[in-house]
C-alpha cells in the first residue's frame, strides 16, 4: 500500500511538472495574495456582530454563505473600520464589542482604524452628546476623561496584539465634539484642547499610529479651511484630515471633483495627509455607485498623500436599521458597486 500511494504522489508531481506552461505556471491553483499595503481600500462593519446575533447572513454573488469580513476582503478590501461608544445602553461597538470585531479583522490580516464618538450612542453633525458619565464634568475633566478612554480602548487591543493603522479622534467633527464644552463653533480653543487630549492618548499607546480629525462634507472647502485654521490658530494635532462622502447619482461626479480639489488643498495648507473615512450611496443606485467609487477610488490613488478610501456600512441590507446607503442588495449578496474596490486591488 505504502508503494502504491508513493507511485501515485511521484504521478501527479510529473503530471503537474508537465502540464506547466512555459512560463513555468503550475495547473494547481495559486493562494490569493491580498494586498495588504500601500492604499487602503476598507468598510466600516461596526454592526456587524449585531446583525450576526439577528441573524443576518451573508452570501457571495454566487449565492455561496460566508463570513462578512472574509467576503469583503475577496472583494478588494484590506482594511476594517470600527466605531467605539463609551457606555452604549444595548452594549454594542463598546469595548468589548469592538475588541471582538477587531480580533477577528486581525486574524484576516486586515489593518484597521479605530473611531472614537466620545458619545454613548451616534456623534455626527447633528449631534455631539457627551457620555452620560461626563455630564456634569469640567473641561479638565473632559479632556482627562477623552485621554483615560482613549488610551483604555486602545491599550485593551496593544495586550491582544492589535495595532490600528490609524485612529480618529472624533466623528465628523465640523462642529466641533462633546457639545457644548467642544463645540467649535462657539468653544474653538476648548475643541482644539480636547482634540490634543485625545491625540497624546493615541500616541502614549501606539506612537506610530496615525491621528486622524475628521470631518463630514468632504466636497465643502470652506468648512474644512475654518476648522482646521481654528485648531491649527490653536494648537490642535492631528496627522491626517479625513473626509466622509455621501452624493447620489446625480451628484457624484461633481462631489468628487470637489472633493478631489478639497484633499489638494488641505495637503498644501496644512502640510497634512487626507483620508475619506466615510463614503456610499443608495444601495439601489449599484451602477452609479460604481461608477462614484471607481472614479473616486482613481482619482485618490493619484495624490501621493491620499491614505484611502473605506465603505461606511456596505453590509447593511435589507433596511437594517433604516439604513439605505450600503451595498448588499436585499438578499444579502454585494452588488456591482463594491466591484470598484476589487479592480483596484492586486491578487
Amino acid at each position: 500500500m505504502m508503494k502504491l500511494r508513493n507511485i501515485l504522489f511521484a504521478g501527479l508531481l510529473l503530471l503537474g511538472a508537465a502540464a506547466c506552461s512555459d512560463n513555468d505556471k503550475p495547473i494547481f491553483p495559486k493562494t490569493p495574495t491580498y494586498d495588504m499595503s500601500g492604499f487602503a481600500k476598507g468598510a466600516d462593519v461596526s454592526w456587524l456582530t449585531e446583525m450576526e446575533k439577528a441573524g443576518t447572513k451573508f452570501y457571495t454573488s454566487a449565492g455561496r454563505e460566508t463570513e462578512c469580513i472574509t467576503l469583503l476582503r475577496e472583494l478588494g478590501m484590506n482594511s476594517i473600520r470600527l466605531r467605539v461608544w463609551v457606555n452604549p445602553t444595548n452594549g454594542w461597538c463598546n469595548k468589548s464589542d469592538v475588541l471582538v470585531k477587531a480580533w477577528r479583522a486581525h486574524q484576516l490580516g486586515m489593518r484597521l482604524m479605530i473611531d472614537f464618538h466620545y458619545s454613548d450612542s451616534w456623534a455626527d453633525p447633528g449631534q455631539q452628546t457627551k457620555p452620560a458619565a461626563w455630564n456634569t464634568y469640567s473641561l479638565d475633566e473632559l479632556q482627562n476623561a477623552v485621554a483615560e478612554h482613549t488610551s483604555d480602548v486602545l491599550t485593551a487591543l496593544k495586550e491582544k496584539g492589535i495595532t490600528p493603522e490609524w485612529v480618529q479622534v472624533g466623528n465628523e467633527t465640523g462642529n466641533g465634539m462633546l457639545w457644548n464644552e467642544g463645540k467649535a463653533s462657539e468653544h474653538m480653543a476648548q475643541y482644539a484642547a480636547l482634540t490634543t487630549a485625545g491625540y497624546n492618548a493615541v500616541k502614549s499607546v501606539f506612537n506610530e499610529t496615525k491621528v486622524i480629525v475628521h470631518l463630514q462634507a468632504g466636497d465643502d472647502n470652506s468648512l474644512y479651511r475654518w476648522l482646521f485654521d481654528g485648531l491649527k490658530a490653536n494648537g490642535g494635532k492631528w496627522d491626517v484630515i479625513g473626509m466622509s462622502l455621501y452624493p447620489k447619482a446625480d451628484t457624484w461626479q461633481s462631489m468628487t471633483d470637489n472633493c478631489i480639489a478639497n484633499m489638494r488643498d488641505m495637503i498644501d495648507r496644512y502640510g497634512s495627509e487626507v483620508m475619506l473615512c466615510e463614503v456610499g450611496m443608495p444601495w439601489d443606485e449599484a451602477e452609479e455607485c460604481y461608477q462614484f467609487l471607481s472614479s473616486l477610488i482613481t482619482k485618490s490613488k493619484e495624490i501621493t498623500q491620499c491614505l484611502g478610501v473605506f465603505y461606511w456600512e456596505p453590509q447593511a441590507y435589507g433596511n437594517w436599521n433604516a439604513y439605505t446607503l450600503g451595498a448588499f442588495d436585499n438578499n444579502g449578496q454585494p452588488t456591482i458597486a463594491l466591484e470598484a474596490f476589487k479592480s483596484s486591488s492586486s491578487f
